[in-house]
């Protein structure tokens, strides 16, 4: 379904000097930088397939996204979507897929979500009853019926995410670009809307491409993941892979003593613990050890707070990049 040739976007930017001089300067002669956001990514993404699209703030995923969508061009190399080339922008093409940027709306700010909805019908030519019946489908997994009425400046950042998908799949798109589609979103939010999209990708056999820096929506939904760091793909497999390398498998535990203090010994004891000037232990701990650890902390002194996180996704990734060279 989506085929992606050593796929190159370098983006060339002006550096201007400082200065009055140097603005005076940069109108003779310019000096400009060039910058790779994507460089020589290759992959094949086959029909019905979710995949996960990772890396670091920065790494091209974005960029990527874009130049399937057909919005920017690639400086050289190609890609092709359901037999379809990006950059040519055709019309068939357009009705073909669906791009969800997490922090950009499509939806009229001033304006009940349904005006929006009935905007993109006569944009898409949808029949009035192939419209209705995927309005009722979507609002119904994702029950926000009573919600179609309320303006969209008035809805929670989760409702109006559940409305941008919505909006997205009214068209019935073969093809899904997903850009961080849970950021910002409370842990109930985060998890209806992994919920949605893991049913309708296996009712309706839809291709999705998704970038998200939360590891649980990776793990929830995606069984092979896409790895970029710094524009250049470092990794395409199996999820299970990935996090064996490592970093994956270990847990943040984070701990406030009560009184402010804590036996001096014990940062010695662990080699990746951090104290805080506020008296704060944070420590990267083995998955398997996070449970006899904690424990430990406990029967060592009074606590005030103690959590356990999984570690950042960054911080995944970093370990496998820097276990690959």
């Amino acid at each position: 379904m989506i085929e992606v040739d050593h796929l190159t976007r370098v983006f060339r930017t002006y550096k201007k000097q400082a200065g009055f001089w140097g603005g005076v300067k940069g109108l003779v002669k310019r000096d400009f930088e060039e910058t790779a956001a994507a460089k020589d990514i290759s992959f094949r993404i086959a029909e019905g397939e979710f995949v996960g699209f990772l890396g670091p703030n920065g790494a091209g995923k974005t960029t990527t996204l874009k130049m399937l969508s057909g919005l920017i061009y690639p400086t050289s190399g190609s890609a092709r979507v359901a037999g379809f080339d990006p950059t040519k922008r055709e019309n068939a093409y357009r009705r073909l897929f669906a791009l969800v940027l997490g922090q950009k709306n499509q939806l009229w700010w001033d304006l009940p979500a349904i005006e929006s909805f009935n905007l993109l019908r006569a944009i898409y030519g949808l029949p009035p009853e192939q419209f209705r019946q995927t309005l009722d489908e979507l609002v119904d997994l994702l029950t926000v019926r009573d919600k179609l009425n309320v303006m969209v400046r008035e809805l929670s950042l989760g409702e109006r995410m559940k409305m941008e998908l919505i909006a997205a799949l009214l068209h019935r798109p073969r093809v899904l670009f997903l850009d961080e589609p849970t950021i910002g979103l409370d842990v109930v939010s985060q998890k209806a809307v992994r919920q949605f999209l893991r049913a309708y990708n296996r009712k309706h056999r839809v291709t999705i491409l998704l970038t998200s820096h939360y590891m649980a929506d990776i793990k929830e939904l995606c069984e092979r993941v896409i790895v970029i760091h710094k524009g250049v793909k470092i990794y395409d497999g199996a999820l299970a892979r990935l996090e064996n390398a490592g970093g994956a498998k270990k847990k943040i535990v984070t701990f406030v003593p009560a009184d402010g203090s804590f036996p001096e010994a014990w940062q010695s004891q662990h080699g990746e613990t951090k104290r805080a000037d506020d008296g704060k232990f944070t420590l990267r701990v083995p998955g398997e050890r996070v449970v006899a650890v904690a424990q430990e902390i406990l029967t060592t002194g009074p606590v005030a707070d103690i959590t356990i996180e999984d570690l950042p996704l960054e911080d995944v990734i970093a370990e496998f990049f820097n276990a690959q060279i």
